[in-house]
């Protein structure tokens, strides 16, 4: 792998060419089972160069200051890998740039999210807390209830995992908020997310607001949710939970 790239020197098809020398069918193929690229499936029809994840994040590192113009051309890439390494990224710029930098990568992520470039968990996971939620955590939380209100998969999801800006910071923030808004979601890939932010809550902030949640909603939360959301608890209020659903 080249050394760390001058700011003159750093382009998006640079990138593309370094990513494409870790291509591989084989791992190619996996991923497109893994995530669901199959017709009807949430990830239809997108295309993989076969790159895993860690050397993605490595090739990434010697992109870091790669400009908005060129993060562009990664986004409208027909490959996940070049739309993942874009959002990698443009997280690690957030936390560096100044506001009228962070403003620009936060309308640039909405964007991406508009135009079904940012399509898939596994983009939205690495990237949106760090861009989206922390947009939303330094002072415009109502962000990500205007994501959670719209009605497309990918949006809801970065409104609720965006939600770890707070969490990982032992805040509780716009989370159950945002929960309330979602936990009735068919999907379950929402009900994962719901879930998983649930019980982030119970672990990181305080349990008794899961147990509060629990105590409201838990005969008709979704089973994935509320099976993610009791995980850590111990087995006789795991079994207590699921038979106030049964």
């Amino acid at each position: 792998m080249q050394p760390a790239r001058q700011n003159a020197q750093v382009t998006a098809a640079d990138l593309i060419a370094e990513l494409q020398a870790y291509a591989s069918e084989t791992q190619a193929e996996v991923s497109r089972r893994f995530f669901k690229t199959g017709p009807g499936e949430y990830g239809e029809g997108d295309q993989f160069l076969g790159v895993r994840v860690p050397v993605t994040r490595k090739v990434c590192k010697q992109y870091a200051s790669l400009p908005l113009p060129e993060l562009r051309l990664l986004l409208a890439s027909p490959f996940h890998e070049h739309r993942l390494a874009a959002t990698i990224i443009m997280s690690g710029q957030y936390q560096k740039a100044d506001d009228l930098h962070r403003q620009h990568l936060v309308e640039l992520y909405l964007q991406a999210l508009d135009d079904q470039q940012i399509n898939n968990w596994d983009i939205v996971d690495t990237s949106c807390e760090h861009i989206v939620g922390a947009r939303a955590r330094d002072g415009d939380p109502k962000i990500l209830s205007r994501l959670a209100h719209d009605d497309r998969l990918w949006h809801k999801r970065t409104a609720m995992i965006s939600c770890f800006a707070w969490l990982r910071r032992g805040e509780l923030g716009a989370t159950l908020e945002i929960v309330e808004l979602l936990w009735r979601e068919p999907h379950d890939l929402l009900q994962k997310a719901v879930g998983w932010m649930l019980r982030e809550t119970g672990k990181r902030i305080d349990e008794q607001l899961l147990l509060d949640f629990l105590g409201r909603h838990a005969p008709e939360m979704p089973r994935t949710e509320l099976r993610y959301a009791i995980e850590r608890l111990n087995p006789d209020q795991r079994m207590h939970w699921l038979s106030r659903r049964a």
